[in-house]
Formats: C-alpha cells, sequence, structure tokens
C-alpha cells in the first residue's frame, strides 16, 4: 500500500502522439514522439507496444503519461516518461481520453 500523499506525487498528463516508429534495437518496443502540452520539441517516450500497436495506428490518439518520471534509457534511446495501459493475458490496451482533451491536462 502506498498512502494518497506518495499517489500525489504523481503527474499524470494527456499527450498526443505526434510520431510513432519501431525501435532500431528492440522487438518489442515502439519510440513515440508526443506534445505533452509543456513546450517541449522532440519529447519522446519508449514503450513496449509493438505487439499490440503499429505506429501508425497509434499516431494522433491522446494517451495518458506519467510526466515526471525521470528519463531511462531502453536498449540505447532516451525515454522521457511512460505511457499507461492495461494487460490482460496477450492484449493490451493503451489509456485514452474520451474526448478531446489538450494535451498537458492534468488527469485527476
Amino acid at each position: 500500500m502506498i498512502s494518497i500523499e506518495d499517489f500525489l506525487k504523481i503527474d499524470l498528463r494527456v499527450a498526443v502522439v505526434k510520431h510513432a516508429e519501431i525501435h532500431p534495437n528492440a522487438d518489442k518496443l515502439l519510440v513515440l514522439k508526443i506534445d505533452a502540452g509543456d513546450g517541449v520539441e522532440g519529447r519522446q517516450i519508449v514503450a513496449g507496444i509493438k505487439n499490440n500497436y503499429k505506429p501508425e495506428d497509434i499516431v494522433g490518439k491522446r494517451i495518458v503519461i506519467v510526466n515526471n518520471l525521470a528519463p531511462a534509457t531502453l536498449r540505447g534511446v532516451e525515454s522521457q516518461g511512460m505511457l499507461l495501459a492495461a494487460k490482460d493475458g496477450d492484449q493490451l490496451s493503451i489509456i485514452t481520453t474520451e474526448k478531446d482533451i489538450k494535451p498537458g491536462s492534468k488527469i485527476q
């Protein structure tokens, strides 16, 4: 169990996928260029969703990200956040918004 104070440290935001490509050095990863409403050009997230999503199918989607996660390098490519997804066996579904919420909107 975590406390509400710990949970409130997580900054969940809406982002729009602007570009997606297959990671050059990994079988299950996609590299997503996102707009998280913070004005950072070229921000990217590396996500293990290649088995469930083609790059062209995810461009334009509004996703939910962990905005304040420390950057990590995955197979030589920096990831500057994490997208949220639900998994049920082999089925994976990214978490999206019901409406066209603007990038950077805070999840509450």
